[in-house]
C-alpha cells in the first residue's frame, strides 16, 4: 500500500493546537475532527468543510475550557457522534443524517475518571477507556454504564478488531488486555494477553496480529496469543521519535504508525505470513502526529498533528479503469472499491476471509459484479449494493453467469448450475443440469411474502428435455418431479412458487370456429368460448394430438394411441352454436343451447345470444335467454312486452315490435327512461308516462310531466309525493318541494331536520323577515358550527350584525377573505394577524404565490420570503430580501441565487450568493459552468490555494482530453502549475510552445530542456531541429557528435567554428583528417590551415603513428618534439628502454636519466648520465643515497653523499633516523657553524622520547652542573619527567631545587620552587613539598601541602608555630574532610550540627536523636521534627507520636503540620475501635495536651491554630475515654455516646468512618432509631466518594443539630466492602420495618439529644467530658473553666472503676485530674 498526500484539511496553526482526535463514519459520507479548542468540525467524503458545532463541559461552573475532547466515534448508522471528555462524561450527539440537521444531545454517561478513549464498535454499544484503568461499556439505548473490566492502570489507547467484535485496551504500565463480545469461533483467549515494554500509544489490531508501539521507538508484531512475531527497531535511529498513534486499515491489511515528521507503513503478506515495511512517508514540519482515522472503504487515511493540522492521504495499491465506465481501486490485497465515473456510486468489494482479489469484472449491463480469489468468488449487485462472497475452487474461468433474475446470480459450471443469492455469503443451491437457457429454469425468492411463511426460496429447472423437477431451496429437498411427453420449451414459477406453468406443443384451432383445442399431458383442453379462457373443457386421452377433422355434422379430434388412431369427437352443439351465431340465425342456436346441460361454457353462450337478441329485437328468444339464465325479472318483463306485441299483431298485422309501447317498454329495459317518456308522449300517452315514472318512483319527472302537461291531478300528485317523502324520510326533497311551494319556515324546519343546515341559512339569508326570529336563526347556527359549516355561520353572524362571532366563524371556516373584510370595518387590530393566518392558510392549500402578498400585509417578511421561493416567484423573493436586515436574509439569497444559476444568468447568481455569504457556491457555479475567470477571480477570496488549485488542474485535465491546449494552459498557468502545462506540450509534441513555457515559467531549466528535446529530435533523425535545441543549450558538443555519428563531417566542422570556441573547430578537423589518412588528410588540413595543429593533436591524443605519419609527409622538423611525447607516452607505459631510445632521439638524455632515477634503476641512470649528460651524475649518486637510507644502509649512503658533496643532506637524514651522534660528527666535522643549533635541537628531542631522553638529559644537566653551568643545569634538571622512575624524578626536581637556592638569585630559587612543590605534591611526596616550600618560609603554602597529604597534626603545628592566623582554615578543611570521610564520631568533637546532619543524611536517625538529646532544647526538636517527617513519609505515624510522646511537643509553629498530619493519620487508621486502641489514643492525647500546654505560654495562645489543637484535643480525649468504656460491659452506652458525640467534630475526622462508628455503637445498645440514620448517611457518603461529589448529600435528617453538613469528601473509603454490604442489607431490612422512624432522638430542649446548641433558644450546653453529650442538670463542675460532668455519668464511670479496677480508666481519670485542676471531692485514690 502507498500512501500519497491529497489535501490539507485543516491548516496547522504556528504553535501547539493538537487534533486530539478524528472519525470516519461508517457510511464513508462524513469525516469529523476535534483539536484542543474543543470544536467538532464536519467534513464531507471529498473533504469539504460542511457543518461544526461545539462540545460542552459536564458541570458549567468549572467554565467552557475544563475539559479535554479524547475519544470520539460515529455510530454505526453515521447519525450519532459520541465525545469522551476529560471531566468524567460522555455524551451522544445526534446529527442526523443531513447536513446542518440540528445537534441534539441524546445521550450522556457520567464517570468517576477521565476519559481516555472511546470506541462504538456495534448498535447501542460504545466502549472507552478511563484514566482509573477500568474499560467500560455505555448502553445508548437503556442510557446505562457497566464495568466490562478493570485494571489499576491508566488507559492509553483502545482498538477493534475489523469486525468490531473484540476490543484491545493498551495501559500506562505496558499491559494489552483483550476481550470478546463473540470470538467468532476463533478459541482465542481473553484477558492479559500481553506485556508491552512501553506505554502502548501506538496499538492496532490488523487481521493476523496485533501491532504496538510507543516511546522506545519499537514497533512489535503479537501473535495471536501474545507471543512476539516481528520487530522493528528504530530506537538507534536519530531521526526517529517516539510512536504515538497507530491505525490498522479496514481491511486489516495494512498498518500505519504516526511519529514525528514521519508515517511508517507496514503490509501484510499473505504469501510469507509476515509484515513488510513500506517506504515511510516523510514530511517535513509536519512535527508530532497525534491522530490517525482511516475511512471505513480503505481508500483514505487522515492524519492529525501537534499544531492542528488535519492532511488526507490517498492510500492504494493501483488503480485501473474498466471499459472507460468504472474505476477499480485496490485499497489492499483483499479489498476494491469499484467506482462508477458517470454516475459516482461507490461499491466496497472486499473478502472477509481476507483472501487476495485477483480479477474483477462487470457484467449483465454493467450492473453486476463478479471477481475472483484463490478460494473464493465475490458477486455483487452495483443497484442494491448487496455483496456475496462463496467458497469457490477455480475452474479456469470457465464459468457462464446468469443474471436474467435480480435476486439470484445462476452460475453455469461442468454441467452444474449454482445460485447464489445476492448479499448472502453461503451458495443458494447447486443441481445437475444441461439446460442452461434463462427460459428452461425459474427461480423465486420470497417474491410475494404470504402469512405464515417467513422464507420462500424455489426453483424449477430441467432433468431433461421432458423432465421438470421443483426443489425447495431452504430445506435443499426436492419438492416433485413432472415428467412430459414432449419437449418443454418454456417454464415459469409463479410469484408464489406453488403454481408451474410450461408448455410443449402450439394451441389449434378448430376449423370453422373460434373454439381452441391443445393437449396438456393426458388431458384434451377444448376452450369453446374464446370469450371466457377460463371456461376450458377437459378430457383424457392416451396418446398425442396429430389433428382436427370436421365434416358431416361432427368435429372429431384425431390422437394416436400406440398403432392405431382414435378419434375423439366434440361437442358439435357448441361448436355449432358459434356458427350459428356468425351466421345471425338466433333461433337455431337458441335450439343448440336448448339441448345443453347448464354449464359454465353455455352459460356464457347464453349471455351472448341474449344480448345478440335483443340487439335484433328477437323478443321471444331473449325472453328464454333470460329464463335460462334465472333472470326472472327480466324474463316476466319480456314476457308482457311479447304479450303485447303479439296481441297488436294479431289485430293490426305486421311486427308487434314496432307498438309504442313495445319500444317504450324496451327503452325502460335499457334504463333509457327519456326515450320511453318521449315515445309515451308522441302518442299523448301521458297518463303511461306518468304511470310510468309513479312506478320507478321517479315523482320530479311525473310532476314535470303533469305540468307540462297541465294535468288536472298535479297537485293531488305533489301531496302525494310530499307524503311520499316524509314516509320515506327524504326531508331534503321534502323542504325542496316545500322551498318550491314558498313555504320558507316549513322547508328551513325540514332542511335542519334531515341535517343540512347550509340550506336553512341559504334560505333565512334571502328572507329578511325569516331572520327577524331569533330563535331560528340561533338554532340554524348551531346546526351549522355543529356541521364545522363556519363560512356559512359566519355570513349569518354578520347578517344579525353580530361581528364578533362572524368573525370567530370566518376565521374557523378559513374564509380569511370575508374576515379580513369584516375586521377592516369592525376590528382593525386583527387585521395584521388575520392576514398572517390567511397566509398561512394558502400555504397548506399550496396557494405559496397568493400567500405572498398576505405576508407581506401582515408584515411577517421570512413567511413571505419562504411563500415566494416557493411559488419561484424570484423577482419578488429578491425584492423582499433586499428589504431585510442582513443575518435574516443571508439563509435565503443561495437559494434564489441556485435559481439564476440554473438560468445561466451567473451575474445575478454571483451577487445573491455573495449577498448570503456563499461565495463558494458562487465559485461552484462558475466551475460548472465553464466559467473558469470569474470562478478564479472569486475563489482566490475565499478558497485556500491549494483548493482552487485542485479545481483548476482538474478542469486544466479535461482540457487537455478533449485537445483545448491553449485552455488547458490558461487554466494550468491561473492556479501557477505551469509545470502541468510543459508536461501536457511535451506529450503532445508541441515543443515550440513547451519551450516557450519554459523560459517564461522556468529560466534557470530552459538548457536543460533545450538538451531533452535535442536528444528526442536526434533519435527520431530531426537533425536540424535538433541542432537548434543543442545550440540553444549551448550544448555544440552535443551537436558536433551528432553529426559525426551521421557522417556529416562539414555540418560537424562548421557547427564546432561558430560556436566551439577556439580550438573545437580545430579537434573536429582532427578527427575529421584522422578519418581520411594519409595525402587526403595532408590536403584537407592545409586546406584548412590545421596541419601543425593537427600533429600537436595527434600527439596530445597518443596516435604517434599519425603524429609521425603526418610529420614525415609535411613537417618534418617536428619530428623530435614528437619522439620526445613518445618517449614520454612510453615511460609513463613502463616500457623503459623503448622511452631511452626516444628521450635520445629526442636529444633530452637527462630526461632518461631522471626516468631511470625515479625507477630506481641506478645503474642504467648512472649509464646514461656519464655517456650522454655528465652534469646529472651527482643527482643519481643522491638518489642512490637515498635508496640506500631506506634499506638502512646509513654508511654506504654517507659515502655515496659525500661523493656528490652533500655532507648537509647527511646531516638531515641522520637526524631524521635519530642518530643523534652520527649528525653531531658530520656536522662536527663537515659544518662546525650549525653544532650549537643541533646541540639545543638533541635536548629538545631527548624531551620528547621519555626514558631514554631523559637519561640522556640527566646526563647533559651533569655536565653543566660539572661545568658550572648552575642556571643551564637547573632547567635541564626540571626537563625531567616521570617515565617509570619517580625516584629519579624527584631527584631531579630536588637537585634543580637545590642548586637554585644555593646557587641561583632569590627570585629565580622562588621561582623554581613554586614550579618544584606541585610537581612534588602531584607524584606523593608532600614532606619534600613541605619542606621545599617553609626553605622559602612559604607557610601557607607548605600548609597546603600537608594537608593534602592528610598531615593534620603536621600542618596544625606549623600553622601554630609559624603561623596562627592559619589554625582556623586548617580547622575548616579538617572538618571538611571528616565529612567527605563520613567520620561523624570524630566530627562530633569538632562540629555538632554538621555531625547531626551527616547522621541524617546517613539516615542513623537514632545516634543523631541520641547526640541532639545531649544537646540543647532546640537542637533537639528540631531534629525530633525531621524523624517526625521522615517516619510520617514512611507510613510510619505510631513511630513519630511515640518519639513526640519522649521528647515533648514544643509549640513551634513548624512543627504544627508534623502534629495535624499525626492526629490525621490517627483517626483515619483502622481498627482503632476498640478497647486495644486504649493506649494510641492516650498517647496522641497527652502529646496534644503537652502541646496546649505549651501553647499557652507561648505567643500562640488563644491564636486559631491554638483552638484547632484544643478541638483535637478534646476530640482524642473522647477516642481515649471511649476505647477505655469498650472494655468495661457496664458502660457500654458511655461509649455509644461518645462516638455519637464525635460526630459534631467530621469537619476534622473523616465523615464516613465517624457515621459508621456512631451507627454500629448505637445499633449494639439498641437505639434503632439513630442507628437507621447514622448508617443511611454513612451509605449516602459512600457513593458520594465513588462520585466525587458530596453534591447529592441530603442533609434534611440532620436540621437543627450541630453536626456540621460541610465536611471534607474523604480521599477513599474508609470501611471494608464487606462491611459496607452488611450495613446496605441491614438498613434496607429496617426501612420495610414500620416501626423504626427515621427521626433522631430529642430532649426536653426538644432538640437532637446529642446536640450542643438548642436551636429553638441558641443556648449553647457544656459537654459531659465523659460522655460528650450536653449537661442540662446534675452538672459537676471542675476548677478549669468550661470543664463539666454530668452527675449520673461521672458515678456510673467511678462505680465502673471501683468494680472493674480497670487500670485504662484510670489512666483517664488522672488525665481529667491533670486537665482540668484536679477532680472534684471525692473520695476515689488513683492508689
Amino acid at each position: 500500500m502507498q500512501l500519497k498526500h491529497l489535501r490539507t484539511l485543516l491548516s496547522p496553526q504556528d504553535g501547539a493546537a493538537k487534533v486530539t482526535c478524528m472519525a470516519w463514519s461508517q457510511n464513508n459520507a462524513k469525516f469529523a475532527v476535534c483539536a484542543v479548542d474543543r470544536v467538532v468540525l464536519l467534513y464531507d467524503e471529498h473533504g469539504e468543510r460542511r457543518d461544526k458545532f461545539s462540545t460542552k463541559p459536564a458541570d458549567m461552573k468549572y467554565g467552557r475550557k475544563s475539559y479535554m475532547v479524547k475519544g470520539m466515534a460515529f455510530s454505526p448508522d453515521s447519525t450519532k457522534i459520541a465525545i469522551g471528555q476529560t471531566d468524567n462524561i460522555i455524551y451522544v450527539y445526534k446529527i442526523g443524517e443531513d447536513w446542518g440537521d440540528k445537534k441534539v444531545i441524546c445521550n450522556k454517561f457520567i464517570q468517576t475518571s477521565a476519559v481516555t478513549c472511546l470506541q462504538w464498535p456495534a448498535e447501542h454499544i460504545i466502549v472507552f477507556g478511563l484514566a482509573e484503568g477500568k474499560v467500560r461499556l455505555a448502553n445508548t439505548k437503556t442510557n446505562k454504564s457497566s464495568t466490562i473490566y478493570g485494571t489499576d492502570s491508566y488507559v492509553v489507547s483502545l482498538t477493534t478488531n475489523c469486525s468490531g467484535k473484540g476490543i484491545l485496551s493498551g495501559h500506562a504500565d505496558g499491559t494489552i488486555v483483550r476481550y470478546f463480545f463473540d470470538d467468532e469461533g476463533s478459541g482465542e483467549s481473553q484477558g492479559k494477553l500481553v506485556n508491552h515494554p512501553c506505554p502502548p500509544y501506538a496499538l492496532a489490531w490488523a487481521t493476523n496480529s496485533i501491532v504496538a508501539a510507543g516511546c522506545d521507538r519499537r514497533i512489535v508484531a503479537y501473535g495471536k496469543e501474545g507471543h512476539v512475531l516481528q520487530t522493528f527497531d528504530y530506537s538507534r535511529d536519530p531521526q526517529e521519535r517516539e510512536f504515538t498513534t497507530a491505525a490498522a486499515s479496514p481491511g486489516g491489511q495494512s498498518v500505519v504508525l504516526g511519529s514525528y515528521d514521519r508515517l511508517r507503513v507496514l503490509n501484510w503478506s499473505p504469501r510469507r505470513s509476515i509484515w513488510e515495511e513500506a517506504k515511510p512517508k516523510e514530511i517535513a514540519n509536519l512535527y508530532t502526529i497525534t491522530a490517525l482515522a482511516w475511512k471505513r472503504d480503505g481508500s483514505r487515511l487522515c492524519v492529525g498533528t501537534l499544531c492542528g493540522g488535519v492532511e488526507q492521504f490517498d492510500c492504494c495499491l493501483r488503480r485501473s479503469i474498466y471499459k472507460n465506465k468504472f474505476e477499480l481501486t485496490y485499497v489492499g490485497p483483499s479489498q476494491v472499491i469499484v467506482k462508477n465515473l458517470s454516475s459516482g456510486t461507490r461499491v466496497v468489494l472486499k473478502s472477509h476471509y481476507g483472501y487476495e482479489v485477483e480479477e474483477v469484472k462487470i457484467l449483465g449491463k454493467e450492473r453486476y459484479l463478479v471477481a475472483h480469489t484463490s478460494d473464493t468468488l465475490l458477486l455483487g449487485d452495483l443497484n442494491t449494493n448487496r455483496l456475496s462472497e462463496v467458497a469457490w475452487q477455480g475452474s479456469g474461468g470457465n464459468e457462464k453467469y446468469f443474471f436474467e433474475n435480480e435476486n439470484v446470480c445462476m452460475i453455469f459450471n461442468a454441467g452444474e448450475l449454482t445460485l447464489v443469492e445476492y448479499g448472502s455469503n453461503d451458495t443458494l443451491g447447486s443441481v445437475r443440469t444441461e439446460f442452461m437457457n434463462p427460459h428452461l429454469i425459474s427461480v423465486r425468492i420470497n417474491e410475494r411474502c404470504q402469512r405464515g411463511t417467513e422464507d420462500n426460496k424455489k426453483l424449477a429447472y430441467l432433468v431433461d428435455i421432458k423432465t421438470i423437477a421443483v426443489v425447495d431451496l431452504i430445506g435443499g429437498y426436492n419438492i416433485g418431479t413432472i415428467s412430459h411427453e414432449s419437449r418443454v420449451d418454456w417454464l415459469e414459477l409463479n410469484e408464489t412458487g406453488h403454481k408451474l406453468l410450461f408448455r410443449d406443443r402450439k394451441l389449434r384451432w378448430v376449423p370453422g370456429s373460434d373454439v381452441l383445442v391443445a393437449q396438456n399431458r393426458n388431458n384434451l383442453c377444448v376452450w369453446y368460448n374464446i370469450e371466457a379462457p377460463e371456461r376450458v373443457t377437459m378430457s383424457s386421452i392416451r396418446g398425442d394430438v396429430v389433428g382436427l377433422e370436421r365434416g358431416g355434422g361432427k368435429t372429431e379430434v384425431m390422437v394416436t394411441e400406440g398403432v392405431t388412431t382414435v378419434a375423439y369427437t366434440l361437442d358439435e352443439g357448441l361448436i355449432e352454436f358459434g356458427t350459428a351465431i356468425d351466421d345471425g340465425n338466433y333461433t337455431r342456436a337458441a335450439a343448440f343451447l336448448e339441448t345443453l346441460e347448464m354449464t359454465p361454457e353455455t352459460e356464457a353462450m347464453w349471455k351472448t345470444l341474449s344480448k345478440l337478441s335483443l340487439e335484433a329485437r328477437q323478443l321471444h328468444i331473449a325472453e328464454r335467454c333470460f329464463s335460462a339464465l334465472g333472470h326472472v325479472a327480466k324474463a316476466r318483463f319480456l314476457h308482457e312486452t311479447n304479450e303485447i306485441a303479439d296481441q297488436v299483431s294479431r289485430e293490426y298485422g305486421g311486427e308487434g315490435t314496432d307498438f309504442y309501447q313495445v319500444r317504450a317498454r324496451l327503452a325502460m329495459l335499457e334504463k333509457n327512461y327519456k326515450l320511453a317518456e318521449m315515445i309515451f308522449l308522441e302518442q299523448n300517452a301521458v297518463e303511461e308516462a306518468m304511470d310510468m315514472y309513479q312506478e320507478l318512483h321517479r315523482w320530479d319527472e311525473c310532476i314535470a310531466v303533469a305540468e307540462a302537461k297541465g294535468h288536472p291531478a298535479l297537485e293531488k300528485l305533489r301531496q302525494g309525493y310530499y307524503q311520499w317523502l316524509m314516509d320515506t324520510q327524504q326531508e331534503e326533497r321534502a323542504g325542496e318541494l316545500q322551498e318550491s311551494q314558498g313555504d320558507g319556515l316549513a322547508a328551513i324546519s325540514l332542511y335542519l331536520k334531515a341535517g343540512l343546515p347550509a340550506k336553512a341559512a341559504r334560505l333565512v339569508l334571502t328572507q329578511e323577515e325569516l331572520l327577524a326570529t331569533t330563535e331560528l336563526v340561533e338554532r340554524i347556527t348551531a346546526a351549522l358550527i355543529k356541521s364545522e359549516l363556519y363560512e356559512r355561520a359566519g355570513d349569518l353572524f354578520e347578517k344579525i350584525r353580530n361581528p364578533q362571532r362572524a368573525l370567530e366563524c370566518y376565521c374557523k371556516g378559513n374564509a380569511f377573505m370575508k374576515a379580513v373584510e369584516l375586521a377592516r370595518l369592525a376590528f382593525p387590530v386583527e387585521v395584521v394577524r388575520l392576514e398572517e393566518a390567511w397566509g398561512d392558510h394558502l400555504v397548506q392549500q399550496k396557494q405559496l404565490d397568493a400567500a405572498i402578498n398576505h405576508y407581506i400585509e401582515a408584515r411577517c417578511s421570512i413567511k413571505a420570503i419562504e411563500a415566494a421561493l416557493g411559488a419561484r416567484q424570484w423577482k419578488k423573493a429578491i425584492y423582499i430580501l433586499d428589504l431585510q436586515d442582513q443575518n435574516t436574509a443571508s439563509k435565503y439569497y443561495p437559494r434564489v441565487a441556485q435559481h439564476y444559476a440554473s438560468l445561466q444568468e451567473y451575474e445575478i447568481a454571483e451577487e445573491l450568493y455573495t449577498k448570503g455569504g456563499q461565495t463558494k457556491d458562487a465559485i461552484d457555479m462558475y466551475t460548472q459552468a465553464g466559467r473558469w475567470e470569474q470562478a478564479h477571480k472569486l475563489a482566490m477570496k475565499c478558497m485556500r490555494p491549494e483548493d482552487v488549485s485542485v479545481l483548476y488542474i482538474t478542469q486544466a485535465q479535461e482540457m487537455e482530453k478533449q485537445g483545448k491546449y491553449r485552455e488547458a494552459e490558461r487554466l494550468y498557468v491561473t492556479v501557477e502549475e505551469p509545470d502541468l502545462a510543459i508536461t501536457m506540450f511535451k506529450k503532445r509534441k508541441l515543443y515550440d510552445d513547451m519551450i516557450r513555457l519554459v523560459g517564461k515559467h522556468h529560466p534557470d531549466l530552459l538548457s536543460d530542456t533545450h538538451l531533452h528535446l535535442g536528444k528526442e529530435l536526434e533519435a527520431e533523425g530531426r537533425l536540424q531541429e535538433a541542432e537548434y535545441h543543442y545550440l540553444e543549450a549551448q550544448e555544440w558538443k552535443a551537436t558536433v557528435n551528432m553529426y559525426r555519428s551521421n557522417g556529416l563531417w562539414e555540418e560537424a566542422y562548421r557547427v564546432a567554428k561558430a560556436h566551439g570556441g577556439a580550438n573545437a573547430h580545430k579537434h573536429v578537423a582532427y578527427l575529421w583528417a584522422k578519418s581520411l589518412g594519409g595525402e587526403a588528410a595532408v590536403r584537407l588540413l592545409n586546406k584548412l590551415g590545421l596541419l601543425e595543429a593537427a600533429i600537436d593533436h595527434a600527439a596530445d591524443n597518443c596516435s604517434f603513428e599519425f603524429a609521425f605519419e603526418l610529420s614525415r609527409l609535411a613537417l618534418k622538423h617536428k619530428t623530435p618534439e614528437i619522439h620526445l611525447r613518445y618517449a614520454m607516452y612510453l615511460e609513463d607505459e613502463g616500457k623503459f628502454e623503448e622511452a631511452e631510445a626516444e628521450f635520445i632521439r629526442a636529444g633530452k638524455p637527462k630526461e632518461a636519466v631522471l626516468m631511470f632515477v625515479h625507477n630506481q634503476d641506478w645503474e642504467a641512470a648512472q649509464r646514461v648520465a656519464e655517456a650522454h649528460d655528465p652534469d646529472s651524475v651527482a643527482e643519481v649518486l643522491v638518489g642512490q643515497a637515498r635508496g640506500a637510507l631506506e634499506e638502512k644502509d646509513f654508511q654506504k649512503a654517507e659515502g655515496l653523499l659525500l661523493r656528490a658533496q652533500r655532507p648537509g643532506l647527511a646531516l638531515n637524514y641522520y637526524k631524521e633516523a635519530g642518530l643523534w651522534s652520527d649528525a653531531l660528527r658530520i656536522c662536527k666535522d663537515y659544518v662546525p657553524g650549525q653544532l650549537e643549533a643541533l646541540q639545543e635541537e638533541y635536548e629538545r628531542e631527548a624531551t620528547k622520547k621519555g626514558a631514554r631522553g631523559m637519561e640522556g638529559l640527566v646526563e647533559q644537566a651533569r655536565q653543566w652542573e660539572q661545568a658550572g653551568e648552575y642556571s643551564r643545569a637547573v632547567d635541564c634538571y626540571l626537563k625531567v619527567r616521570d617515565a617509570g622512575s619517580s625516584s629519579l624524578v624527584e631527584k631531579c626536581w630536588m637537585k634543580a631545587a637545590e642548586l637554585s637556592i644555593k646557587f641561583l638569585p632569590p627570585q629565580r630559587s622562588l621561582e623554581v620552587v613554586r614550579a618544584v612543590g606541585p610537581q612534588l605534591i602531584g607524584i606523593g611526596k608532600y614532606s619534600a613539598a613541605a619542606e621545599l616550600y617553609l626553605n622559602l618560609d612559604l607557610v601557607k603554602e607548605a600548609i597546603d601541602a600537608f594537608i593534602e597529604g592528610e598531615e593534620w597534626n603536621k600542618a596544625k603545628r606549623v600553622a601554630k608555630e609559624l603561623d596562627p592566623r592559619y589554625e582556623d582554615y586548617v580547622d575548616q578543611h579538617y572538618k571538611d574532610f571528616l565529612k567527605n570521610q563520613g567520620k561523624v564520631d570524630s566530627l562530633v568533637g569538632v562540629d555538632v550540627v554538621a555531625a547531626l546532619d551527616l547522621y541524617v543524611e546517613q539516615g542513623q536517625w537514632d545516634k543523631c536523636i541520641e547526640t541532639a538529646t545531649k544537646q540543647n532544647y532546640k537542637i533537639l526538636h528540631k531534629y525530633v521534627a525531621l524523624y517526625a517527617t521522615h517516619l510520617i513519609r514512611e507510613g510510619g505515624c505510631a513511630q513519630a507520636l511515640a518519639l513526640y510522646v519522649q521528647h515533648g511537643a514544643p509549640a513551634n509553629p513548624q512543627n504544627f503540620n508534623i502534629y495535624r498530619r499525626i492526629f490525621t493519620d490517627m483517626v483515619s487508621s483502622p481498627g482503632t475501635n476498640s478497647a486495644e486502641a486504649y493506649h494510641n489514643w492516650a498517647d496522641l492525647r497527652d502529646v496534644l495536651f503537652n502541646l496546649c500546654e505549651n501553647l499557652v505560654k507561648s505567643s500562640e495562645a488563644n491564636s486559631p491554630a491554638h483552638e484547632e489543637f484544643e478541638t483535637m484535643l478534646l476530640i482524642a480525649h473522647y477516642y481515649a475515654t471511649r476505647s477505655a468504656a469498650q472494655g468495661i460491659k457496664q458502660l457500654e452506652t458511655v461509649a455509644a455516646r461518645l462516638s455519637v458525640s464525635l460526630l459534631r467534630h467530621t469537619q476534622l475526622l473523616p465523615a464516613d468512618k465517624a457515621f459508621y462508628e456512631a451507627g454500629i455503637a448505637a445499633k449494639a445498645v439498641g437505639w434503632e432509631n439513630m442507628a437507621f440514620i447514622f448508617l443511611n448517611r454513612f451509605l449516602d457518603l459512600t457513593d458520594a466518594i465513588e462520585e466525587g461529589t458530596l453534591d447529592a448529600l441530603d442533609h434534611s435528617d440532620f436540621q437543627d443539630t450541630d453536626i456540621p453538613f460541610e465536611v471534607p469528601l474523604p480521599a477513599k473509603q474508609h470501611v471494608p466492602e464487606a462491611q459496607r454490604e452488611e450495613v446496605r442489607d441491614w438498613v434496607l431490612t429496617i426501612s420495610m420495618d414500620q416501626r423504626v422512624e427515621q427521626v433522631l432522638p430529642r430532649d426536653e430542649r426538644g432538640a437532637y439529644e446529642a446536640s450542643l446548641v438548642a436551636a429553638s433558644t441558641g443556648v449553647r450546653a457544656l459537654p459531659c467530658l465523659i460522655t460528650g453529650y450536653p449537661i442540662l442538670r446534675n452538672k459537676i463542675e471542675f476548677k478549669r473553666p468550661g470543664k463539666a460532668a454530668n452527675k449520673d455519668n461521672w458515678n456510673k464511670f467511678l462505680m465502673a472503676i471501683k468494680t472493674s479496677h480497670s487500670p485504662v480508666c484510670q489512666d483517664v481519670l488522672k488525665f481529667i485530674s491533670q486537665w482540668c485542676g484536679g477532680l472534684p471531692s471525692t473520695s476515689f485514690s488513683f492508689q
